[in-house]
């Protein structure tokens, strides 16, 4: 049991299952973005995923395709890089990814508001109530998609060879990495049109979250943490509704 237990967390701490089980965040996100703002005026979108899409727009490309091309030759390359594992790919492992990432988003969800109320006797919520439940669901989605990519894949990796570099030590480069990342990621919140309203609870309940989130991402991988982040937010907003 416990060699089969140590299989299952080698063999899916790896960039062919993170693509693979985040797959479905990246599809069911843009399919519901679609459903959910049929009209196509003033779509709503996670910040992370206008900041993409702008730039694309700005590059004269269509979005949403381009979006689509990346996603298909990152997975080609991802497919390729990995191959030597595909034969070995366990389905089964896929539903044991998304029940794992379930039981850390209630943790997360646990220990986040239990630290925050300890520290500030206040709970912190998202300003979205306004949206319909299933836009809610697609943002929630996006959000464990491109927030976890940008802030975890890109920012904590990024910090944690640069401040490696810097302190000469991988231990103190992954506690600045980790701590850097989580203060921009609660941040960014309260920027653009959909931000929050700042106060220091909010701001300290989504830096606990983000500290959690990326000790998930260097411990398990993207595709743990991308989960972990929507399946909480799902969470949220079945607590709202």
């Amino acid at each position: 049991m416990t060699n089969q237990i140590s299989k299952y967390f080698k063999d899916t701490n790896t960039l062919l299952y993170s693509f693979l089980v985040s797959l479905p965040l990246f599809l069911l996100y843009e399919l519901l973005i679609v459903i959910s703002q049929p009209s196509g005026d003033a779509i709503v979108r996670i910040s992370v995923d206008v900041w993409i899409k702008s730039l694309f727009t700005f590059l004269g490309v269509n979005a949403v395709s381009f979006s689509l091309l990346i996603v298909v030759l990152v997975g080609l390359f991802i497919l390729y890089k990995e191959r030597h594992r595909l034969k070995e790919l366990q389905v089964s492992y896929f539903p044991v990814l998304i029940l794992e990432a379930t039981v850390y988003a209630i943790v997360v969800a646990f220990i986040t508001q239990s630290m925050t109320s300890l520290i500030v006797n206040i709970a912190a919520s998202d300003p979205i109530e306004s949206l319909s439940t299933l836009q809610q669901l697609a943002l929630s989605l996006g959000a464990g998609l491109y927030e976890e990519l940008f802030f975890r894949v890109i920012l904590v990796t990024v910090f944690i060879l640069g401040f490696t570099k810097l302190f000469g030590k991988k231990w103190a480069g992954i506690t600045a990495a980790v701590v850097l990342s989580a203060l921009l990621f609660s941040a960014v919140h309260y920027i653009g049109s959909m931000g929050d309203a700042f106060t220091f609870g909010s701001f300290l309940y989504r830096f606990i979250f983000g500290l959690i989130l990326n000790g998930i991402y260097v411990w398990r991988g993207f595709g743990v943490a991308a989960w972990t982040h929507a399946i909480y937010d799902i969470m949220v907003i079945a607590f709202l509704s």
